[in-house]
């Protein structure tokens, strides 16, 4: 089961940024996020909650922040979502060896995120062909963003799986809470932005997945798996075996 912000793409800094900032200056607004600024507002999921934090913290009036947010963000979302389909987002090293290894492997490919379904698609579809994933579900079809777990929930659903049988991959402590909410084992690959956050109890953790040019650092290994210096497919079903 697998995230996609942060974890199969490396988008928030610049990519879901860039798009804010683009939105603020097509709304003649002042507001720029600089790369410290928009890591610190990741702690809030969601890019419309993140705007009305945002808003929030300036004290404007609930009514104008919720209105404002709102027109922003599906500007925003618009914005993203050429840029995914133009290329300007790119997979995070070694991520298409483990997908082509995971599906070698026959293993359904499953997608949990916060992200909606109107970029996430075209992004997943620019970069891996969306006919590889088995399931794929949007923080727009569940009531609660992550930590919440109900999209791992309703991903275990579509593909028919018990949570015991899926482990999940995300690059940040609030999808680790949701992914262990649901049941699932989960393996974090971190990013600049989640390097520093709380991983206690995650299944293992490293600094990336792994590739010739760039092999991942392991940063937790409660289980000693010594993963090749990558994660693969290996790894992940020992990861399996060893919380079992």
């Amino acid at each position: 089961m697998l995230d996609v912000d942060g974890t199969l793409v490396d988008s928030e800094r610049d990519g879901h940024r860039v798009a804010f900032n683009r939105a603020f200056e097509e709304a003649d607004l002042p507001d720029r996020w600089d790369e410290e600024r928009y890591g610190e507002l990741l702690k809030v999921p969601g890019g419309k909650r993140r705007l009305k934090a945002y808003f929030g913290q300036r004290k404007m009036p609930e009514a104008e922040s919720e209105e404002l947010a709102g027109r922003l963000h599906t500007r925003k979302t618009d914005i993203f979502t050429e840029m995914a389909r133009r290329g300007e987002i790119e997979a995070r090293p070694g991520v298409g060896g483990l997908l082509d290894e995971l599906e070698e492997a026959g293993v359904r490919l499953g997608v949990a995120t916060t992200g909606s379904r109107t970029w996430v698609d075209p992004l997943l579809d620019r970069l891996f062909g969306l006919e590889r994933f088995a399931a794929v579900v949007g923080g727009d079809e569940v009531p609660e963003p992550k930590p919440d777990p109900s999209v791992y929930r309703l991903a275990l659903e579509r593909l028919g799986l018990d949570a015991s049988s899926a482990p999940a991959i995300e690059d940040s402590a609030i999808g680790l809470q949701a992914a262990q909410a649901a049941g699932l084992r989960c393996v974090v690959v971190v990013n600049d932005y989640t390097r520093e956050q709380d991983f206690r109890g995650a299944d293992l953790v490293l600094d990336g997945f792994g590739d010739p040019n760039t092999p991942a650092v392991v940063l937790a290994d409660p289980y000693r798996l010594d993963p090749p210096r990558r994660l693969d497919v290996e790894t992940l079903r020992r990861v399996m075996d060893a919380s079992t």
